[in-house]
C-alpha cells in the first residue's frame, strides 16, 4: 500500500496532529452513496432504529440467560470492539500498521457487523473529527454541542450519514470496503444468521446448555451491540468531558481530551484519549506500563506471527 503520511495542524493551532488525514497523493472520489445510488436514512428512520435497538431489550431478557449466552455475548462484544479499536479506529482512519489486503477486510467486516456502520464512513468521520476536535465543526464536542449529541444524538442527523471519501481516498480505492461501506448491514445480519443457527444445533445437540437460538441471537447481538456501542460512543462523549471523574490530561492538547482509566477495559484501550490525541498516528495509546490496552497488546502477538507489521510507536521525546 502506498503511504503517504501527511502531519496536519488545527486551524489557528499550533500543535501537530501527526494523523493521516486528507493527503494529496489521491484524487478525490465520489461520494460513496451517490456512487451506490444508496439513499441516506431520514432522521425519523435513524430514530425509530435506535428506539427498536434499545427496545429489543425487553424481548431479550425474556429469552432467559445461561452460561452459554454468557459466554457468547462476551465473545462477540470483545471480538467486535476489537474490530472498532484495531480495524475501524487505527487501521482504518490512522494507518498506524500495516497488513495484508484479506486481513484489513477481515477487521472491516467485524467492525461493520458491530452496527457502526461501514468502515469508510467510520474513519472519515473520525478523520474530521481530529481536525476540528472540540470546536464548533466537531459533532462529538460535549462542549459545544451537549453530552447526549456528542455520544450519540449526533448520528440523528442525516447529513452526518454520507460518506465522505474525500476524507479517506487512501481506502477508497478499494472495491471490496466500498461494496462493504455500501451494505455494512450485511456484517450484522450474517452475525444475526450464525449466531441463530449455532443455537438451534446447540438446543438439539446438547440441551443441558439451556441455550437456543433466539437466546444467543438475544445475548449475542442484542445485548452485546447495544453494550459495544455505548461504549465505544463513550470515548466520543466522556474522554472528551472536561472534569470527569478518573479524567487525566497529562498532554496540553488544543481540546478537551481526557484519559480515563476506569474506562480503558471495555474500550481495549482506547480511552487513553488524551495520549492519543497527543500522538493520534501510533498504534499505542497506552503509553506507560501501566495504561493497560489490549487492542495494542492484540496487535503486537499479531506481529509476532507476521500478521500485522510495521506499527507506529510513539517517539520517546515527545511522551
Amino acid at each position: 500500500m502506498t503511504k503517504d503520511l501527511a502531519t496536519a495542524k488545527r486551524p489557528g493551532s499550533s500543535q501537530e496532529h501527526q494523523d493521516l488525514c486528507v493527503t494529496t497523493a489521491w484524487p478525490t472520489l465520489i461520494d460513496v452513496e451517490q456512487a451506490a445510488g444508496a439513499s441516506t436514512p431520514t432522521k425519523r428512520g435513524l430514530v425509530m432504529r435506535l428506539l427498536v435497538l434499545h427496545a429489543l431489550l425487553i424481548p431479550a431478557a425474556l429469552t432467559g440467560v445461561s452460561e452459554t449466552a454468557i459466554v457468547t455475548a462476551a465473545v462477540t462484544y470483545v471480538a467486535r470492539v476489537f474490530g472498532i479499536t484495531a480495524g475501524y479506529h487505527r487501521l482504518f482512519s490512522h494507518q498506524a500498521y500495516k497488513t495484508s489486503r484479506a486481513f484489513a477486510f477481515a477487521l472491516a467486516w467485524l467492525g461493520a457487523s458491530s452496527g457502526q456502520r461501514g468502515p469508510l464512513w467510520w474513519a472519515a468521520v473520525h478523520r474530521r473529527h481530529h481536525r476540528t476536535s472540540d470546536t464548533t465543526d466537531d459533532v462529538h464536542s460535549p462542549r459545544f454541542h451537549g453530552l447526549f449529541f456528542a455520544h450519540m444524538g449526533w448520528i440523528l442527523d442525516k447529513e452526518q450519514l454520507k460518506t465522505r471519501t474525500e476524507e479517506v481516498p487512501d481506502w477508497a480505492k478499494r472495491p471490496e470496503l466500498l461494496w462493504l461501506d455500501r451494505f455494512h448491514l450485511a456484517a450484522p445480519a450474517s452475525l444475526i444468521i450464525v449466531l441463530a443457527a449455532l443455537g438451534a444445533f446447540l438446543e438439539q445437540a446438547s440441551p443441558a446448555l439451556q441455550t437456543s437460538a433466539l437466546q444467543l441471537v438475544a445475548w449475542g447481538f442484542v445485548i452485546s451491540t447495544l453494550a459495544e456501542i455505548h461504549v465505544t460512543s463513550c470515548v466520543n462523549s466522556l474522554a472528551h468531558l472536561a472534569g470527569i471523574p478518573g479524567g487525566a490530561r497529562p498532554y496540553d492538547t488544543d481540546d478537551d481530551s481526557q484519559n480515563i482509566w476506569w474506562l480503558a477495559l471495555p474500550t481495549l484501550g482506547e480511552a487513553w484519549h488524551n495520549n492519543h490525541h497527543h500522538l493520534p498516528g501510533v498504534a499505542r495509546q497506552g503509553f506507560r506500563w501501566w495504561q493497560l490496552d489490549l487492542t495494542y497488546a492484540a496487535l503486537r502477538a499479531l506481529a509476532v506471527v507476521g500478521i500485522v507489521w510495521d506499527l507506529r510507536v510513539p517517539d520517546r521525546a515527545k511522551l
